[in-house]
């Protein structure tokens, strides 16, 4: 009897192809359209940015700038590990933007305070939808 079994080796726990497709499309989508968003409405995007961090302007170009290669490399298998892992790293790190909208949510009155109190929980969601890309694809590379 072996005790070394993984919870993902079970067929109900196993992704489907078209799951894992649909994830990837999603991801993709988020952050490349995301990162025209930061190109195209610069002063919007700066609003969010918590005062404490440094040059605003550079800081939603840069993370734009990131967003839409990360996004682009997520297509190719063999980028598709290293893109999500510096995506979900990036998403960790505009973390600040989305609790300082939640606790200055008067700063922010044309975006309802529900959907501010949202983007944790969903924030926390897409994480974990980034990590099991690029876990998923890991796995699937070796062997």
């Amino acid at each position: 009897m072996s005790f070394h079994t993984q919870p993902t080796d079970t067929p109900l726990m196993r992704p489907t192809h078209n799951a894992m497709r649909a994830a990837l499309a999603f991801v993709f989508l988020w952050f490349f359209i995301g990162s025209i968003t930061h190109f195209v409405f610069v002063e919007a995007e700066m609003r969010i940015v918590p005062a404490y961090i440094p040059w605003p302007r550079a800081v939603v170009l840069l993370s734009g700038a990131l967003e839409m290669p990360g996004a682009v490399a997520l297509l190719w298998r063999p980028t598709r590990p290293m893109a999500a892992w510096g995506l979900f790293a990036l998403t960790l790190a505009v973390t600040p933007a989305n609790i300082y909208m939640l606790q200055n949510a008067e700063l922010f009155s044309s975006v309802p305070y529900w959907a501010l109190v949202l983007r944790l929980p969903l924030q926390a969601a897409l994480l974990m939808l980034i990590a099991s890309i690029a876990l998923r694809t890991r796995r699937r590379t070796r062997g």
